[in-house]
């Protein structure tokens, strides 16, 4: 099989779903207005509230939602499942799940003053449904924080080359959102500065690695205190200044990334490795549902509706910039996705014995059992297709492009995920514990317990069911946004049908996983508990919203409104 034929038919389906379909749901559940005032100048001030330049804004969303969901995700399913199914899910969910769920978000905050999704609930549902919701957000938050976290620092131990990018992108950042925001720059003059900043960076890094002194000793609890410490300042600046112009960035390396990628691989047209089809039931469970919930980034993730309803409506300028930004982003994540695919599929083997340059295994079981793990599986592959396409760029070189393109979107995840567990404490608890208000301690309420699971171990301890509790997030999240709409009498059965898909395909991952901790061969009670009490959470919110959910026969066609005030 060639792996470029394969790549060009899924990226022509993938445009051809946000072409038709995106637009098709635009009209049809949302009628995008360019007049409507947005809450990003309704209620703007400065700090979060603050409309940012669309292609700005893109690169913020984008970013924030990619992580190394799309990267690590794919990576496992090819290895337990194969590639065949990975890609099936990728495309249909992306389009027909993810970049609806995304885009309805963002769209019905919007409408909604540019709250989150669980306060969205608490108006529209009740106040208990809500306060659960936001609790279980809160949670996810402080998780992400603390893995993200970790992965970020483990990069900047193995990776000593991405250190000076990563750093001097901050000041970089802060220039750029200086100039765009408050000097009225030209968004393309200000990028060129950037790019040509960025470049030198990169440049210099590769020339200059940074490791930090043995006399320090482990230096991983160090990197990782300076990641949270940044997690902490950066999320309690205004957003301009720091985060959204970073994310701009971080986005343009992703982006220059991703093209780079596909251009190889087209060049390449390496053959595919791994099998298509690995098997219906295998260790890591049955295809369905634990594909569904190991593929969350780049097919369907609830953590993008809390990006979408928390930083990024914040800053939308205009809802018709909605489309492009919500399901778009999608999109583009499931294109990534698509490419990580190919990377490992056709850029590794497996099995043999084949080394590259390095001197290092290629192959893919191999390196996936290593300290790296999936994020060295994707920079080896990365490094591996982009050479043999591109010869002049090298495989060290591509491991380096590989570890940057990497780590960039991790930190904008970290860091906006602090800003959003500030947002998601502020709107659940600021009415009874009013000290909330103040931004410096919220955000340090949400960034030490992450200190202290990334620090301790056991973030990496609950992990494993974090994939099954992000896509119960989504299924919620398309059941309150089904219910928004069924108040404005709006076609509900785009969000209501993918919903109750994932609500099933959630609750089943959480039962087999459940059995699996408390009666398997290596129990884990502590996950097992923490299962079951998802699916009590799963059964509970569902029972508040889903009959509310519901669509309804109309008699009237006049809209009528859903808590807009």
């Amino acid at each position: 099989m060639n792996a470029a034929l394969v790549t060009g038919i899924m990226l022509a389906l993938l445009y051809v779903g946000y072409r038709f379909y995106g637009r098709h749901v635009e009209r049809r559940c949302i009628g995008a207005d360019a007049e409507a005032p947005t809450p990003a100048h309704s209620m703007r001030d400065g700090v979060d509230y603050e409309p940012a330049p669309p292609l700005m804004l893109f690169g913020h969303h984008f970013t924030n939602i990619s992580g190394a969901g799309p990267i690590v995700g794919p990576v496992i399913a090819v290895i337990y499942f194969g590639w065949a199914a990975t890609l099936g899910w990728i495309l249909l969910g992306a389009v027909l799940i993810g970049a609806v769920h995304d885009y309805l978000a963002l769209m019905v905050s919007a409408r909604q003053k540019g709250r989150s999704i669980s306060d969205i609930a608490g108006r529209l549902v009740g106040r208990r449904a809500s306060l659960v919701l936001s609790a279980f957000l809160w949670l996810a938050m402080v998780l992400v924080i603390a893995v993200f976290g970790i992965l970020c620092a483990k990069t900047l131990v193995s990776t000593p080359s991405v250190v000076l990018p990563n750093v001097g992108l901050l000041p970089v950042a802060m220039i750029i959102g200086w100039l765009v925001y408050r000097r009225g720059v030209p968004l393309w003059a200000a990028s060129l500065g950037g790019i040509v900043a960025m470049g030198v960076l990169i440049w210099l890094g590769y020339l200059y690695p940074i490791s930090l002194p043995q006399s320090l000793g482990d230096p991983f609890p160090i990197w990782f205190g300076l990641s949270m410490l940044y997690c902490l300042v950066a999320s309690v600046l205004p957003i301009w200044v720091l985060e959204t112009p970073r994310d701009y960035l971080s986005s343009v390396i992703a982006v220059g990334g991703l093209l780079l990628g596909f251009v190889a691989l087209f060049l390449a047209a390496p053959v595919v490795n791994a099998p298509a089809h690995v098997g219906v039931v295998t260790e890591k469970g049955p295809l369905w549902p634990m594909l569904f919930i190991l593929v969350a980034c780049g097919a369907v993730s609830g953590f993008h509706a809390v990006v979408a309803g928390g930083t990024t409506v914040k800053q939308l300028r205009k809802e018709t910039d909605g489309l492009p930004i919500g399901f778009g982003s999608m999109v583009l994540e499931a294109a990534l996705a698509v490419q990580v695919t190919f990377l490992v599929a056709a850029g590794l083997y497996w099995a043999g014995t084949h080394v590259g340059v390095d001197g290092k295994s290629l192959v893919l079981a191999e390196i996936a059992k290593g300290a790296g793990g999936p994020s060295e599986v994707f920079t080896r592959g990365f490094a591996s297709v982009v050479s043999s396409g591109i010869p002049f760029i090298g495989f060290s070189l591509g491991l380096l492009f590989g570890a940057i393109i990497l780590n960039a979107t991790l930190v904008d995840t970290l860091d906006t995920c602090t800003r959003l567990g500030r947002f998601v404490l502020q709107e659940a608890g600021m009415e009874r514990f009013r000290w909330l208000g103040n931004r410096w301690l919220s955000g340090l309420v949400t960034v030490a317990p992450a200190t202290y699971l990334g620090l301790s171990g056991r973030a990496d301890a609950i992990w494993p069911v974090f994939g099954a509790s992000n896509q119960l997030i989504a299924a919620l999240a398309l059941f309150v946004v089904a219910v928004y709409l069924v108040g404005v009498r709006k076609p509900s059965l785009y969000a209501f049908i993918p919903g109750v898909f994932m609500l099933i395909t959630t609750v089943a991952a959480l039962l087999y996983q459940a059995y699996g901790f408390l009666l398997g061969p290596k129990p884990n009670p502590l996950l097992g508990v923490f299962s079951i009490v998802l699916v009590a959470l799963a059964v509970y919110v569902a029972i508040e919203v889903v009959p509310r959910g519901i669509p309804r026969r109309q008699t009237d066609k006049t809209p009528v409104s859903a808590g807009s005030e």
